[in-house]
């Protein structure tokens, strides 16, 4: 990868990351932690990977994104504003009851949302139905969706997984955000859904393991979807929940509590040094 585009695509996850804080600080409420944890997945998707454009949020050959984990709201929010499509200040307005952003994404309300999330286990479906709708436009448009660990011990993703790989949707490529960690303990301790790339393997899926937090790896994953015909891809992405903010990295307890003020200057503290450092300030 190019040194400068690497440069700005580390510069756009703590961003993201900054946003997420913010957020939810402002918020006294939300998932800090799933949403750090897949900051550099969502700028390597809006930086890079998909066919977007902030100026025209509906233009219909975009590439689609489907956040079906909707609790991590807060990151998809933060990698919006980062590309433009409505300002970063708005990002403080998180959960307010006046607000246009809203806990789960909002499709009919929110610029560069293509799907209302919240209910785990449908994002995929959605997905898989939108892949489908571009093969019948003659491959107008990839779809690409997060899913969460812990989401996929709903039975619909399962269906959907049969569903995308019976009809070849090549065109689709989901990211499996595997920190571990689900609201109640790991994924051993409620409901262990290991081992997942032999699942969606066995489903018929072209299945490719990277660690989540290296953009090296996420570039590449993302090519080798590309290039795969046949078949829809699943990116099984190692990644560390909390990211970025170190009293929330690896920690359970921060799936679903916003940081209070100290947490807040804390976290902030941290994103803002490693922002400076990476601007060169």
């Amino acid at each position: 990868m190019d040194a400068s585009l690497k440069k700005q695509l580390e510069l756009d996850a703590v961003r993201i990351r900054k946003g997420v804080i913010e957020g939810t600080y402002n918020a006294k409420s939300g998932h800090p932690g799933g949403s750090l944890s897949i900051a550099e997945i969502l700028a390597y998707l809006y930086r890079v990977e998909m066919n977007i454009d902030p100026e025209n949020p509906k233009k219909e050959d975009r590439d689609r994104f489907v956040l079906s984990k909707g609790h991590a709201a807060p990151a998809l929010y933060a990698a919006l504003a980062n590309r433009g499509f409505f300002p970063v200040e708005d990002l403080k307005t998180l959960r307010k009851s006046d607000s246009y952003l809203q806990g789960h994404p909002n499709m009919n309300y929110v610029p560069g949302v293509d799907m209302s999330t919240g209910s785990l286990g449908q994002g995929i479906s959605a997905a898989a139905g939108m892949a489908l709708a571009s093969k019948f436009k003659n491959d107008l448009f990839r779809v690409y969706a997060v899913l969460g660990d812990g989401e996929i011990q709903e039975g619909q993703v399962w269906e959907a997984a049969m569903f995308a790989a019976s009809r070849k949707l090549d065109n689709l490529c989901i990211v499996v955000d595997n920190n571990n960690l689900q609201i109640d303990g790991t994924l051993e301790e409620v409901n262990s859904p290991y081992p997942i790339p032999e699942k969606f393997a066995a489903f018929g899926w072209n299945v490719i393991e990277i660690d989540g937090n290296s953009l090296d790896e996420v570039a590449d994953a993302f090519a080798k979807a590309k290039e795969c015909k046949g078949k829809p891809t699943a990116i099984i992405a190692k990644t560390v929940k909390g990211k970025g903010v170190s009293y929330m990295e690896n920690q359970v307890s921060w799936h679903g509590a916003a940081p209070k003020e100290e947490q807040y200057k804390i976290a902030m503290d941290e994103l803002n040094k490693a922002e400076a450092e990476l601007e060169g300030k």
